[in-house]
């Protein structure tokens, strides 16, 4: 592809997980490439601890390594992909990603479906997503923790709906791994995960600032909240002599 039309993205890996590496500017291109192909698609929002934990064998693994667009979100992916490959990795926040994803799909008039949180702040959310993206038709919604009886009722609806994303939070049965069970009975079109959104849309919760993100330190806050994250040192410590150990012994990322 030539330097006037640059691809919309390139995928590398980083300790035998993929990344993709999608500028700003480029993101569009990418969704409306996922769009037109008239297929489900998942996409990933992943940060140092996902990747630690699809380099395990397992169905989370398989789950990402499926997922059509994987999107860092650690400053940790960004250091160690430019420590390994020497590649520029674009980091997102997830806030940031999910309105940049919604103004998309509004731009085109195409639809959403809501899933997990408690009701009455998915409806809040609800509202909220409504009055901030006008022309983004809402098809559905349905509040987590519903019962498994249920799920062949939803999983039907959505189908029915054909949303052009549905959006999974906190409450929904296993969590991102929902998406990876039911990939097949799930309608065409775009589905995400992440986990604090709707209280964030109820304005519940507050996402990171800008500056606190940039500077990678909204695991502090997390940490306050339950204290056990602290205990994550441990694991990050093991991700960085992970990638001293593929620098020296020449491994692929």
């Amino acid at each position: 592809m030539d330097a006037e039309n640059p691809p919309s993205r390139e995928r590398i890996t980083l300790l035998k997980v993929p990344l993709d590496i999608v500028s700003p500017e480029r993101l569009i291109y990418v969704v409306n490439e996922l769009l037109a192909s008239g297929e489900g698609k998942n996409i990933v929002l992943l940060s140092i601890w996902d990747l630690l934990r699809a380099r395990r064998h397992g169905e989370y693994r398989s789950y990402i390594l499926s997922a059509s667009l994987i999107i860092p979100i650690s400053k940790s992916l960004v250091g160690g992909a430019r420590f390994l490959t020497g590649k520029k990795v674009v980091r997102y926040m997830p806030f940031d990603f999910i309105i940049q994803l919604l103004t998309i799909l509004e731009t085109r008039e195409l639809t959403l479906y809501l899933l997990g949180g408690k009701l009455h702040v998915l409806r809040k959310a609800e509202k909220n997503v409504h009055d901030t993206f006008p022309h983004l038709q809402i098809v559905g919604r349905y509040a987590g923790s519903f019962k498994k009886q249920d799920a062949k009722t939803i999983l039907e609806a959505i189908r029915k709906a054909t949303p052009s994303l549905v959006l999974v939070g906190k409450g929904v049965q296993r969590a991102e791994l929902w998406i990876a069970k039911n990939h097949t009975q799930l309608s065409q079109g775009l589905r995400l995960w992440c986990s604090d959104m709707y209280d964030i849309f109820a304005a519940r919760k507050r996402h990171p600032s800008r500056f606190v993100f940039d500077h990678g330190l909204e695991w502090i806050p997390y940490s306050f909240q339950n204290p056990l994250r602290f205990f994550r040192v441990f694991p990050y410590l093991y991700y960085k002599v992970l990638l001293l150990v593929y620098r020296i012994f020449k491994k692929e990322g």
